[in-house]
């Protein structure tokens, strides 16, 4: 190798992991820790990776994984806002007309939002194009809560799928929630759940999409919404 050649400082390296050219979404959260907080988590990884070789569980690198991402997002404070809102329900939840409203990306098979004009794309290129995404507005999907889990579909830039892949309850819980208005904890469930790509300009969803889809909601009698953010 050419010794000449620019090599990444260790700053570069963990920082390349969000959207950069080591991007891994499960890694991305490396950024926000300081240069000795990610080279502690790292040692202790391959530490739990090298006695992993020798009992064979993997449940303790599971759990460093959750912990790092854990400790990394909770010092994130874009969009933190000390005046939030806080409205009480207006009535019990067994007599309240539910919604759902998640930022996991989903679609139903047939009604792809085709962000920026392309017409299916792929998981990938939305992870190449997520700069993009978050500039833009969101755009909200209708998800009918009875859509086999065969008919389901997710694309988000910003967040690893696999797991929404292979159960959509995992951030689209359509059918605990039936299963919860059937027992009688929901009065009623609204016939559509909604979802959008949350990787989103944070400016325009506050001060315009959300005020819009306040009022939809108002308009459809909704009393409360189940967030499911990603």
């Amino acid at each position: 190798m050419d010794q000449t050649e620019p090599r990444d400082t260790f700053e570069e390296f963990k920082n390349a992991f969000s959207y950069g050219s080591r991007s891994d979404l499960t890694f991305k959260f490396l950024k926000s820790f300081t240069s000795d907080e990610a080279a502690d988590y790292l040692q202790e990884l391959m530490r739990l990776a090298k006695d992993l070789l020798v009992d064979g569980t993997i449940e303790s690198i599971h759990n460093h994984i959750f912990q790092g991402q854990k400790k990394a997002y909770s010092k994130v404070t874009n969009y933190t806002y000390e005046d939030d809102p806080f409205a009480k329900m207006q009535k019990p939840l067994a007599e309240s007309h539910l919604a759902l409203l998640t930022s996991s990306g989903h679609f139903v098979e047939g009604s792809d939002p085709e962000p920026f004009g392309v017409k299916n794309m792929t998981q990938e290129e939305a992870v190449a194009r997520i700069k993009e995404f978050v500039r833009s507005e969101p755009e909200l999907s209708s998800i009918p809560m009875d859509t086999p889990p065969k008919k389901l579909r997710v694309r988000h830039g910003g967040y690893d799928i696999r797991f929404a892949l292979a159960d959509n309850e995992v951030n689209l819980p359509l059918r605990a929630l039936r299963g919860a208005a059937r027992s009688g904890k929901i009065g009623e469930l609204h016939p559509d759940a909604f979802s959008f790509v949350g990787a989103c300009s944070q400016k325009r969803l506050l001060n315009r999409t959300l005020p819009e889809w306040v009022r939809l909601f108002i308009q459809k009698a909704v009393d409360a919404i189940l967030l499911v953010p990603v």
